[in-house]
Formats: C-alpha cells, structure tokens, sequence
C-alpha cells in the first residue's frame, strides 16, 4: 500500500497524553519494584528468625528430655522422647531427628531404617548441617537444617541433628510476592488511566488551540466556538479570548486589504483611463479638423490627400491605444508568452502620464519576442512600477525601464528620482510573503500587488533607496523549465 503513513514507534513522535500516563506506569512499576523486594527480604529475615526461634525452643526441650536417657544410654528412651517431641511440634513440620553420641554413632533416629542404631553419619549427610550450632537453609529453600549438642557438667555427650521442611514459608512467601505484582500493577494502571484522562483533559485547550492556529497557516483564520471558551476556566479561557480576539482583527484586517486592493485597482485603472483619453482626444481634434477640410475643400486632391492620410494616422493611434489596454487587461492572458511588444505597450500606457510630467525616460528592452513567463502578472508588475516611479518623480525628473534576461531569469528593473522608499516600505518588499503588508495611511497596496504578483509567479523582489534620492525596484522571475528551449 502506498499512501499511507506508519505511525512513529520513537518516543518524541507520541502525544502528551500517552506519554505522561506510560511514564507514572513505568514510575509506579519501578517503584513497586522496589518496595516488593523490600517486603520480601524483610519477610524473608523474619521468617528466619520466627524458624530459628522455634527449632531453637524444639532442640531445646528435645535436649532437655534426652539428656537423661543418654546419660544412662537408655536407647527406648530415646526413642520415645523424639517420638513425643515430634508430635508436641507437628506445626513446625520436622522431617527428621537423629541423636548421636560423642564417637559420632547414632543413638537414635525418627527414621530409624534410614538412620539405624549404632551407625555412623557420612560426610555428605553431615554436610547440609554445616559447622556450626545455627540454622542452614537449603539451596532450594524447601529444606533447613539445625544442629545442637548435648552437654552434662562441660562435657559433650553427644549432639542432636534435626531437618525441617519450610516449603510452607516459601510458599507464604510465593503468595505475598503475587500479591504484591497484583495489587502494584492494577494501581498502576489504574493510576496510568487516571493521569490519561486527566492529562487528556488538561491539554484538551492546548490541542484545540494548536488545531486552529493550523488553520491560520492554511490562509483562513477560525475562531474558538464561544461554548468552547466557556468550558474552560482561568488561563485558558483568558487564552481563548485573546486568540479569538487575535482571529477578529487578523480577519477584519484581510477584508480592509481585499477594500483597498479592489480601490487600488479602481484607482490604476482610472489614471490609465485619463491617460488614455488624453491620448485619444489628441489626435480627435486633428481628424475632426480633416472632416472640416474635407466637408469644405473636398473636391481638391491634395486637400482630401493630406485629410486622409491625417485621419489614418489618428486612427493608428488610437487603435495601439486601445490595444495595448486590451492586451493589459484581457482575461486568459497567463498562459501566453511573454512577447517584446508588450513591454513597449507599456511604454504607450505611461507616456500621457510622463508627457503631462516632462519626464526623462530611459528605456532598455532586450527581450526577445517569447519568453516563457507569465503575460498578464509580469505586465501589470511592470505597469503599476511605471506608474508608482511616475508619481513619485517629481515634474521634469528622471525614470528608468530595464528589461533584461539570461538562461533562467528574468529581470526587470524600474528607477524614479523622487524621494526614495519609506523604511517600512523596504522591508515589506524584501520580505518573502506577500502577506501582512503594514498598512498606512494612503499608502494603498500596489507594493502588496508586486509582491503578491512576483510569489505568485515563483519570483521575488529586490527593492533599494540610493543615497543620493530614489529608488530602485527589481523584479526577478524564473522562466519556465519546459519551455527554455524556445528562447532565442
């Protein structure tokens, strides 16, 4: 399958809410961990001692009931002093009781086929029981073994050797350590699942917050709905209303730019209409002047002639006129090339407008006749930059058109001798994103219209105030890959 995205197994890509309960689990099993095997070994040290304790009182009066008996080597006696004893402390589970002497004989034992009279215990018997009058606990743990001697008046008559079976405290002890796994790991869930919904709670406002401001990047501002605000309490909801009160001006903001966008259009639009009435009335009062000689003085040939060839050439005019508009303005125009003429359109549009002005214009075209960028945005970049340089430059001032290409880019660069670019203007142009332009008074938003053109268009702008009064505006766009080849 292809498409579909594999969720992050890494620990930086899991959310808030999962990452804060697994980590109380993890706390809590560590530290039940921890405090299990420390009830363990104290249970375990006080098991021992409570064994110690009671095969010491069962050695003991063994010892005690005995001691006569071997004294005056009574053998039956013997016998029946460990069968009394075994039965008086059955709860403590003795497997095996044997009496020897000083030579290390058997006196007697609770199993007397295994153990019998008069022989002798082998090393590896005696081994378990080690040196010592104290208790030693098998390796298995099922087994403990004790030791203690018979003494009469200093002298060591004999010793007694004992086995108990303590599988019942292992088992104890296998029972409280289950307990404990249990209990501990059903309050860490348990735990785990609380700090989930309320760690899902707290973020709760951080998500939705995240999710809008995810909208605004996508170029539309959402607000918080107002329930959404209500449900929440203190910071939060103080939060919530800064960012929806943040969303009502950024929103208010874009509608006044989309006003003056349209009022900068409307207003481009009417300086071109009065230059181009200007350009047309021009040459109407010269053709009405050849309707007049021709109405009075028709009948001469070099009369109707020169009338003729005057009302052509207005005509001509007035037509390049209203072509050049057309071709600025006509819909559909953006996948068409870009052509050599059409900058030298341009330079009829702004020429009422540099005429009314006694402007210098320096003009430079080198573009050949197709060039693979967009017609319609690289036009109206060009024409709104004429007609800014033209208002900026003062009467009888200079401005410049360069319009220039290689094998990727096309530059196009626009100069006036007026007062040059305010800061914030600058900074504006030398900015990547067309968006949040600072909006001035009667600023309007053709520098916003360049910019926006140019991104859009994959370019960008290059603006600059010389130091000695003007500026200087260059846009740079890059030529379709495709059709490169074409470009002479």
């Amino acid at each position: 399958m292809t498409g579909a995205r594999l969720p992050s197994w890494r620990s930086g890509a899991w959310p808030l809410t999962l990452k804060v309960p697994l980590l109380v689990a993890v706390l809590m099993l560590a530290v039940s961990l921890l405090v299990s095997d420390r009830v363990l070994d104290r249970l375990a040290d006080t098991q021992k001692r409570h064994l110690e304790e009671l095969t010491g009182a069962y050695l003991d009066s063994l010892s005690s009931a005995i001691l006569p008996h071997v004294l005056r080597e009574d053998v039956w006696e013997v016998f029946d002093s460990l069968d009394r004893a075994r039965h008086l402390y059955a709860g403590l589970d003795v497997l095996t009781t044997i009496v020897v002497d000083s030579d290390g004989q058997i006196i007697a034992a609770t199993d007397p086929q295994r153990y019998p009279t008069r022989s002798q215990l082998s090393a590896g018997q005696l081994r378990p029981f080690g040196t010592r009058p104290s208790l030693a606990l098998e390796a298995d743990g099922e087994r403990a073994y004790s030791q203690r001697p018979l003494t009469y008046q200093s002298r060591q008559l004999g010793t007694i050797y004992a086995v108990f079976d303590v599988r019942t405290l292992i088992a104890e002890r296998q029972e409280v350590m289950a307990t404990l796994i249990l209990g501990n790991s059903l309050l860490a869930l348990g735990l785990a699942a609380l700090g989930y919904l309320l760690v899902r709670r707290m973020v709760r406002p951080v998500q939705l917050l995240t999710e809008r401001i995810g909208y605004g990047s996508e170029g539309r501002m959402v607000p918080i709905p107002e329930r959404e605000v209500r449900a929440q309490g203190g910071d939060f909801q103080a939060l919530f209303r800064r960012y929806n009160s943040l969303v009502e001006a950024v929103n208010e903001r874009q509608a006044l730019s989309a006003r003056l966008t349209q009022e900068e259009k409307l207003s481009s639009l009417g300086r071109l209409a009065s230059g181009m009435a200007h350009e047309i009335n021009n040459p109407l009062g010269g053709m009405f002047n050849a309707l007049d000689a021709l109405k009075r003085h028709g009948q001469q040939e070099a009369v109707r002639a020169t009338s003729i060839s005057l009302l052509e050439r207005g005509l001509a005019g007035i037509r390049d006129v209203v072509r050049a508009a057309l071709v600025t303005y006509r819909s559909g125009a953006e996948t068409e090339p870009l052509r050599h003429a059409d900058f030298e359109d341009l330079r009829l549009l702004v020429s009422p407008e540099t005429r009314r002005k006694q402007l210098i214009v320096g003009w430079h075209n080198t573009i050949p006749d197709s060039l693979p960028v967009s017609r319609s945005a690289i036009r109206q970049i060009a024409l709104n930059l004429l007609l800014n340089a033209c208002t900026a430059t003062p009467d009888g001032g200079e401005i410049g058109f360069t319009a220039i290409c290689d094998e990727r880019h096309l530059r196009v660069t626009v100069t006036d001798s007026g007062p040059g670019l305010p800061a914030w203007a600058l900074e504006y142009l030398r900015q990547a994103s067309p968006q949040n332009m600072p909006i001035r008074e009667a600023s309007g938003l053709g520098l916003w219209m360049i910019q926006r053109l140019a991104a859009g268009s994959g370019g960008h702008v290059e603006a600059e105030n010389h130091p000695a009064g003007g500026a200087t505006i260059r846009i740079i766009l890059p030529l379709r890959e495709g059709e490169l080849r074409h470009v002479a």
